[in-house]
């Protein structure tokens, strides 16, 4: 195969893998809205196996992008990130990171004004995930937690966690998130406040 063509299609695994992630599905999911078995999602997310064009068809229906988002260009050496936003049950979902197919993935999500939703409809999947309020109110409905963080506020999980989030009012929210396999969690260092001297 020729060279160019076997690293397109290298590159297709960690986009799936980014799309499905960033739009909180399961492989189970996805599996029965694309009619392709879990076994070959999984080796075709992790690049075990190059995707043919029945697959990538469904796919692509299914995450709601263009079939060339799918396979992407030949890489020019622009260390740039070309964000395409996702659109997820009414929220834009910016992916800010490259995905390599492992380690930490970051998102930017951005939901306009309007009515809070009066439905919670909580998931779960593998993971860990880490939150930063941006601007507005984010709800976080987690496990019995019901919370509301302000802009400034971060939270972090185990998405096994049964977990939603959504406007705590009709202002429109903006937050990140840092999403990683199981059991990686996120350190965050800060110096010690110094104690004022007697």
């Amino acid at each position: 195969m020729d060279k160019g063509i076997d690293y397109t299609l290298s590159q297709v695994g960690p986009r799936l893998k980014s799309l499905r992630t960033a739009s909180k599905k399961t492989l189970q999911e996805l599996s029965e809205h694309t009619g392709i078995s879990l076994s070959t999602l999984s080796r075709l997310e992790s690049g075990r196996r190059h995707p043919t064009l029945e697959q990538l068809l469904p796919l692509a229906r299914v995450h709601g992008v263009p079939l060339d988002e799918l396979v992407g260009a030949p890489p020019t050496g622009d260390p740039r990130i070309h964000i395409k936003p996702i659109i997820h049950h009414g929220m834009m979902i910016l992916p800010l990171s490259r995905d390599s197919g492992s380690g930490i993935q970051a998102f930017k999500h951005v939901m306009a004004a309007g009515k809070p939703s009066d439905t919670v409809d909580l998931q779960s999947h593998e993971g860990y995930e880490w939150l930063y309020v941006l601007k507005g109110k984010l709800r976080l409905c987690l496990g019995k937690y019901d919370i509301v963080m302000p802009a400034g506020e971060a939270a972090e999980f185990d998405t096994r966690t049964p977990h939603w989030f959504g406007r705590a009012d009709e202002h429109g929210v903006e937050f990140l998130s840092l999403f990683g396999p199981q059991g990686e969690r996120l350190h965050v260092r800060a110096k010690p406040i110094e104690e004022n001297p007697a």
